[in-house]
């Protein structure tokens, strides 16, 4: 599983720029074990962190990658730009880079989304958690408006797409502990409005997919966590899509909690990369409804 960088942050990119983005995207490679490789699409994951914070090096980008690259799953993870800290908008991110808005850090996916395509023969299904899901999301709509290739398909973890979160009815799948406060719906919704600036950009399809036209989204795998506030907007939206006509996969993992996948000694994370790499190789069982 050894793990090779693409493109350097202010240096050329690899290939398949958008022509909207005015440096490179620094890009880590995670081969897969070369026995399983055969027809299986790459994996482009984002990392999440309420699109403010999160690198390459935390356990949701990097361990994840690791394990599914064992798994025989080739995997691309990308360093997108980060949006300001909601209400410390000088801190600037990591080797002084500054923090952007929408569109900018899905530029820097789309951007992603090429340079890999271009070395994936057999495709790329785009995937993130969180924050990383809805950016997948929004680049997958973007890929398929524009004219790229279209992604091979959609994994989300944990993820939400909607600009205003939606409430959960039952409490026994609301966020606990600390996260009954920093996930509480209203501090959700701030981190959306922080996220695209002023402006109309809550209603743009490209920033919160969840509510718009949905025709030609590729099959899709969710994993939701069970005790989480944001899994209101994810089981909407992989309804959504399951009314767009889309192949749904739809699991929720019981007693889990958003980030498992940032612990990977848990029983969880070992599930659902394995979740994760089933569906991708194509074996996965039919949708949970």
């Amino acid at each position: 599983m050894r793990r090779r960088q693409l493109t350097h942050a202010g240096g050329p990119a690899v290939s398949g720029t958008t022509g909207q983005s005015d440096h490179a995207v620094p890009i880590w490679w995670y081969e897969a074990s070369p026995a399983r490789t055969a027809d299986t699409p790459t994996l482009l994951w984002l990392h999440g962190g309420g699109f403010f914070r999160g690198g390459l090096d935390q356990p949701e980008a990097h361990a994840v990658a690791q394990e599914l690259a064992r798994l025989g799953v080739p995997v691309a993870t990308v360093d997108h730009r980060l949006a300001p800290v909601p209400g410390l908008a000088w801190v600037r991110q990591r080797a002084g880079r500054p923090r952007v808005r929408f569109p900018l850090p899905l530029d820097d996916v789309l951007q992603a989304y090429r340079t890999v395509a271009a070395r994936s023969p057999d495709g790329v299904v785009l995937g993130g958690a969180s924050a990383g899901a809805c950016l997948a999301a929004a680049a997958t709509l973007r890929a398929l408006d524009d004219g790229s290739s279209p992604p091979a398909g959609a994994v989300f973890a944990y993820g939400f797409f909607h600009p205003v979160h939606p409430r959960h009815h039952d409490a026994r799948r609301r966020s606990r502990r600390h996260r009954r406060i920093t996930h509480a719906p209203w501090a959700l919704d701030v981190m959306n409005r922080n996220y695209v600036g002023r402006g109309a950009g809550l209603s743009d399809r490209f920033a919160f997919p969840g509510g718009h036209e949905l025709e030609g989204f590729p099959r899709a795998l969710f994993i939701n966590a069970e005790h989480d506030n944001m899994a209101a907007s994810g089981d909407l939206f992989a309804a959504e899509l399951g009314a767009a006509g889309v192949d749904v996969a739809h699991h929720v993992l019981p007693g889990t909690r958003h980030a498992f996948l940032n612990r990977p000694a848990l029983t969880e994370f070992s599930t659902a990369t394995a979740m994760i790499a089933s569906w991708i190789h194509g074996t996965a069982g039919p949708a949970d409804r």
